[in-house]
């Protein structure tokens, strides 16, 4: 069983060599994603002040927003990313 997703790597030829990114990483990474998105769904990030309105102020409210998704998957999070790792692991046993 390997840990690491056959992603084909598109750089170029001087470009520095990476680390192959883990299953477990790539999963942890989808349910990051969801959660920011979800995040932004539930409003959080906005202001309706005197200090909002901004044009940055989306762009940046979206770094705020998954970097606090980062920090629930890394506590754990809502359990997505587990499933998410276990389905991408399974064997397909079908001939």
């Amino acid at each position: 069983m390997t840990e690491s997703l056959p992603i084909q790597s598109l750089r170029t030829p001087n470009a520095p060599i990476t680390k192959p990114v883990s299953a477990r990483q790539a999963a942890e990474k989808l349910e990051a994603t969801f959660l920011a998105e979800m995040l932004k769904s539930a409003g959080f990030g906005e202001q309706d002040n005197s200090f909002s309105g901004s044009a940055g102020e989306d762009q940046f409210a979206s770094f705020q927003r998954m970097a606090m998704a980062e920090q629930m998957v890394k506590k754990g999070g809502i359990g997505l990313a587990e499933a998410f790792y276990k389905s991408m692991m399974e064997k397909n046993d079908e001939n």
